[in-house]
Order: C-alpha cells, then structure tokens, then sequence
C-alpha cells in the first residue's frame, strides 16, 4: 500500500506545479499516506537537506511494519537519522527482526522503543544474538520474548552482555527463564549488582546451591523493578542514608580491586619481561 502511495504522490508532486512543489506539493506523498497536514510539514521539517523523497520512503516503511502515522511520527523525531539510512536497510533490519520471531505488534513495540535497532551494525546484532543463544543458552521462545520486551539488548557488546547474565547465573543463581520475566537486560548491570550484594550483606540473599531450586530469596523482577523507596522499605529493611553509604564504600572497593589487578599485571608483565631476558642471555651463553 504504502509503495503505490509512493508512487501516486510522485505524479501528484509534478501534476502540482513548481509553485506548489516548494509549499503543500511537497506534503502531496505524505498526506497521501495519512499524515495530517501538520504532521507532513514536522516530518519533512526533520531533514530538509534531504528533500521529500527520503522522507516519504522513510516514512512508507515505518507504516507497513504496522505503525499509526502519529506513532511513524514521534519514531522519526525521537531518531531522525532514521531517514539517511537507505529505505533497503530499513526494509532488510525488519525482515531480520521477524526471522528472530518479531512480529506485527511485538515487532512495532521493538522499533518503537529502540529505533537504533534500524541503524545498529549487523555485526554486533549478530553477534548478540549468537552470544543469547549459544553460550547464555536461551531456547528460541525466550529470545523471541525477551527482544519483545528489551530489544535495546541488540545494541549491547557481547562481552558487557555475558558478564550481565554470568553474574545472574552464577552470583543469584537466577535460571533464564526468570531472567526473561524479570526483563533481567533492562536494568543496568551496576544497578542490579548495587542491590543485590546490599540484600546479600544483610543476609537477606544467598546464592543457591547447586540443584537446589526453592529458596526465600526475593523475587529477580522485585529486585529490579521497584522503585528505590520500595525496594529499601520492603525487601533490604534498610533506609536511604545506609543505602547511599553502602554505594559509595562498593564503589571504593572497586576502585582498589582495580587498581591490585592494574598492579598484578604489571608485575606479571616484569616477570615476562625478565624471563625473555634470561632466555635471551641463555641462548647467548650457549652460542658462545
């Protein structure tokens, strides 16, 4: 639909005149679309440089992943280099999305909330999604669920990405499952980590056993998702003074395990160091 629309306002636009071509004959494609007249002078207010064609073909493949033409409009203004990408990269990246099980609405949610998904390399969307299913282990169904509803995880390096979900598996012994109803990638990690080792110093979390599977932990989404004054008034029984106290002696122990790893590797380094000197003097020593 949106490509006949495309090609009815490109006749309109000429049939206009050159005086309407630079006024309402430039909206001619878009309001052919269903964009108001307001809504087509905000939209092509975005980019001028680039002129009504690109933004119409923006716009056609917004409206036929589904989208109203108001929510096509807020999309483009939140992300306006939406319309230097090629029209082919936008149509490609959707059908992309709906190979990884994105569709119609859970597909509109996606772009409407991460529009970088459009523009993202492939390479590193790729290689998120390799990195979810192969070493994370989530089945198809949870990737599918958890883009619905985080599809801002695409746009993660792989490696900020497995160290988050080790430290739920391993540290909170929290299964994937519960990670995809928790919408575990949707808080930062230093966010997540904070709360949990404020619950863990407390005593009011600790890590499962192996094999075990009920424990009296607090919920992963509860951890989360409250806010600050829930989450200290009803799960760490704690108040916002101790809160804030507890941040900034975690963030000095961080900085003093960095810089003993900085130290250790620089002694590690010497050490090297030496020994190719060692093997070098040696190698002399049996020459001569």
């Amino acid at each position: 639909m949106a490509g006949r629309l495309l090609r009815g306002c490109g006749r309109a636009g000429w049939a206009a005149g050159p005086a309407l071509s630079r006024g309402c004959g430039q909206a001619a494609g878009l309001r052919a679309m269903g964009f108001s007249a307001e809504q087509a002078r905000r939209l092509l207010g975005l980019q001028p440089r680039l002129g009504p064609q690109r933004t119409e073909a923006a716009a056609a493949q917004l409206l036929l992943l589904g989208l109203g033409a108001e929510a096509a409009l807020r999309l483009l203004e939140r992300s306006p280099a939406l319309l230097r990408a090629p029209p082919e990269r936008l149509r490609d990246r959707a059908e992309e999305l709906r190979r990884l099980g994105l569709g119609g609405g859970q597909l509109q949610q996606a772009v409407s909330r991460c529009p970088q998904l459009f523009t993202v390399p492939r390479r590193r969307m790729a290689a998120a999604v390799r990195l979810l299913r192969e070493r994370c282990l989530f089945t198809a169904e949870q990737l599918r669920e958890l883009l619905g509803t985080c599809p801002a995880v695409l746009l993660e390096e792989p490696q900020c990405l497995h160290h988050h979900f080790q430290y739920a598996y391993f540290r909170m012994g929290v299964q994937q499952k519960e990670m995809v109803r928790a919408r575990l990638f949707s808080v930062p990690f230093a966010e997540l980590r904070n709360r949990h080792i404020f619950l863990e110093r407390r005593g009011l979390y600790q890590t499962p056993h192996k094999g075990q599977t009920q424990t009296s932990n607090p919920k992963l989404k509860d951890i989360l998702h409250l806010s600050e004054k829930a989450f200290l008034a009803s799960l760490a029984h704690s108040t916002p003074e101790e809160y804030e106290v507890f941040r900034k002696l975690l963030a000095q122990e961080e900085e003093e395990e960095e810089k003993e790893e900085e130290e250790e590797e620089d002694r590690d380094a010497l050490y090297t160091e030496e020994d190719e000197d060692l093997d070098s003097e040696g190698s002399r020593t049996a020459q001569e």
